[in-house]
């Protein structure tokens, strides 16, 4: 029985080779699919797992829905592995695919968030910590354009902390304490003005930053115009 599941196995992964030279994406992605299934029934959960990517990857190019459901399909093995770094990279390609295929803003800051959090047990790792600020920065910016700014402001200022005290990210610091405090400007000014003196407070290199004396610039035109308003109205 199984020696005849291992040569269906193979000749699958045979065929979606050659369909992927003849650039017929649909049909590598369904033959890789049906390889993955079948791994799975001789318990090769690895196997199973990488001819679920393939077949995303083919898919893909071809159709991006059944390219999501064979990486979640990966996904769910990875993690049952314990997995959870390579899992966190494939939650990075559906985002990316709700991105800029689907266009589905909502599911792709579920899926970066999804993989933010897998790396987080990772963070350690330099090159993780980088990865998982691109896929908090993703987040924060969708969710900003969503007007979800709370959110925004919690992201930007955890990343803004978790790059502060790093000599290569730094500078990135200032910016991403500049997105935070404009946020706030946009929900509410006091409060604005008040995250300011904290994120100064927190890292003083932001005080002498362009960003910050802009910011300034903003809240002092904004209380002008409120006071001449306030005058006028008077």
């Amino acid at each position: 029985g199984n020696t005849r599941v291992e040569e269906a196995c193979e000749m699958y992964t045979r065929a979606a080779n050659m369909f992927k030279i003849a650039k017929n994406w649909s049909a590598a992605g369904n033959a890789f699919c049906q390889a993955a299934k079948l791994h799975m029934q001789l318990q090769s959960k690895h196997d199973s797992a990488t001819s679920f990517v393939d077949a995303g990857n083919a898919y893909k190019k071809a159709d991006p829905q059944e390219a999501i459901n064979c990486l979640n399909a990966a996904i769910d093995i990875y993690t049952d592995m314990g997995r959870f770094t390579i899992a966190a990279k494939h939650h990075i390609t559906i985002a990316e695919i709700y991105e800029a295929e689907l266009v589905d803003i909502e599911k792709a800051i579920a899926h970066y968030e999804q993989a933010a959090d897998y790396y987080k047990g990772e963070e350690s790792n330099r090159q993780v910590l980088g990865i998982t600020n691109k896929c908090l920065l993703k987040v924060a910016a969708y969710a900003a354009q969503l007007e979800q700014y709370q959110k925004a402001i919690e992201i930007y200022e955890q990343v803004g902390t978790n790059t502060m005290d790093n000599p290569l990210l730094k500078y990135s610091a200032k910016e991403y304490f500049f997105k935070a405090a404009l946020c706030h400007f946009i929900v509410d000014e006091l409060n604005a003005k008040l995250a300011l003196e904290k994120y100064e407070e927190m890292f003083p290199a932001f005080t002498d930053s362009r960003e910050c004396k802009l910011l300034k610039k903003l809240l002092e035109a904004h209380e002008e115009q409120n006071s001449e308003a306030y005058t006028e109205a008077v």
